[in-house]
């Protein structure tokens, strides 16, 4: 507890990281007022008693950070930025071109590559935006509006949400930890006084085995998480002796560490964004005046409603993003041409390609550990809701995943600036 408290007070004794940690409430706070007024035209009652024990709209309302149950002016949150980074990720997997930009390039190719996704997010934003208030209008949750109406909320949540992902990325680079992730994080933290509040008035002493059995859940999620992004697989690095004069360099060992899961949440904030993709234009489908579109809608939204078939697709792509972001941000070649060159090798392994191939074939196998308990570790909650019938577990376990998870790497970077303003 005394070092805990110890490195509280270097934190805000150093003035760089008070400035960033401020930055980053700050800008939270500007994300929090603007998820406080709505677009206009809302009906309030029949929006609650339309969001109530909505499975979907309770995963979409994670993703805009609590700003969708009050149909904010970013209510899309950060959704279309994400799902433009998974487009643009998806691409470097075909277009070489893309690839080279994004690993080879350096900052000047990320940077051109991060603005290829911003400009992505403005029609998808678009898109998004238009099948969402659509969908709501049907519903009877929007009144009657007009066609200038309906277009000006269509712009202003855009609006929204690429003002949201400008924020993002200024707590990313003038702050603390990843800008997207701490604002799903702030939306999550947000709303547990009001699902307390609701706990509390709502209370049934019937349901204290289910509160129990959801609670022992959390612990498991919160213990898995941190057990996952935790373990790491040390690889054993040593330094050819060089002389140069009378003085001999090199000859220490060291170890490149391999995280068991090296994509940390993003593989389950991916996963919720392709699975909320087809509930929503199934919903926008539903209104079209043909039978085929219709019967084909409604055999979606039953089959995303399917328990098994939610948690087994959920699972597949926890598992299949987890390899899919460790394969992208992670080059066994660029490492294994980076050792070769400061003179470092892997004991019993050649330099060069044979040590790309080590390097590839090691990570494969701690990925396929993490991948796994991450996907059992995601799915979890829906195992209790199909057992127990609440919608509002599936919910709250997605939302504690995601905070665990936020929380780790929040916490590693912070360490990092301690570690480094100590050293100095």
């Amino acid at each position: 507890m005394a070092i805990f408290f110890q490195k509280l007070k270097l934190i805000f004794k150093d003035p760089d990281l008070r400035r960033k940690i401020f930055f980053v409430v700050a800008m939270l706070a500007i994300f929090r007022l603007g998820a406080a007024i709505p677009i206009p035209g809302v009906d309030p009652v029949k929006l609650h008693s339309f969001l109530e024990g909505n499975q979907f709209f309770g995963l979409l309302n994670i993703f805009s950070g609590g700003a969708l149950s009050n149909l904010s002016i970013v209510m899309l949150g950060v959704g279309p930025y994400i799902t433009a980074t998974i487009i643009m990720q998806l691409l470097t997997m075909i277009f070489p071109r893309l690839k080279e930009m994004y690993q080879e390039e350096g900052d000047a190719g990320r940077k051109k590559f991060n603005q290829l996704s911003r400009i992505l997010t403005i029609p998808l934003a678009l898109a998004q935006g238009f099948a969402l208030l659509a969908m709501l209008e049907k519903q009877g949750v929007l009144g009657n509006l007009n066609l200038f109406a309906r277009l000006t909320n269509i712009i202003i949540v855009m609006a929204g949400s690429v003002f949201l992902m400008w924020i993002g990325e200024l707590i990313t680079e003038y702050g603390i930890g990843n800008g997207v992730s701490l604002m799903i994080f702030a939306g999550i933290v947000a709303r547990i006084p009001e699902s307390i509040q609701q706990t509390l008035f709502t209370f049934d002493p019937s349901q204290i085995p289910l509160i129990l059995g959801f609670i022992v859940v959390g612990f498991l999620i919160v213990a898995g998480v941190v057990v996952i992004t935790e373990g790491e697989r040390p690889i054993p690095i040593s330094y050819a002796k060089r002389i140069r004069g009378m003085r001999v360099y090199g000859g220490t060992s060291t170890y490149l560490p391999l995280r068991v899961n090296q994509a940390g949440v993003i593989p389950i904030i991916f996963a919720l964004s392709i699975l909320l993709f087809p509930q929503m234009l199934a919903g926008l489908l539903a209104g079209v005046q043909s039978p085929a579109i219709q019967s084909l809608a409604k055999t979606v939204v039953a089959a995303m409603n399917n328990a098994w078939v939610y948690a087994t697709l959920y699972f597949v792509l926890v598992f299949v993003f987890t390899y899919f972001y460790t394969a992208v941000t992670f080059d066994p070649d660029a490492i294994s041409s980076n050792l070769q060159k400061s003179g470092a090798f892997v004991p019993g392994i050649r330099p060069g390609r044979p040590t790309a191939e080590y390097l590839a074939k090691t990570l494969t196998r701690i990925t396929l550990v993490g991948a796994v308990f991450l996907g059992l570790i995601a799915v979890l909650p829906l195992a209790m809701r199909a057992i127990t019938g609440l919608v509002s577990l599936t919910i709250g376990g997605t939302a504690l995943l995601i905070v665990v998870s936020v929380v780790l790497e929040t916490i590693k970077q912070i360490q990092a600036q301690i570690v480094m303003r100590e050293y100095e």
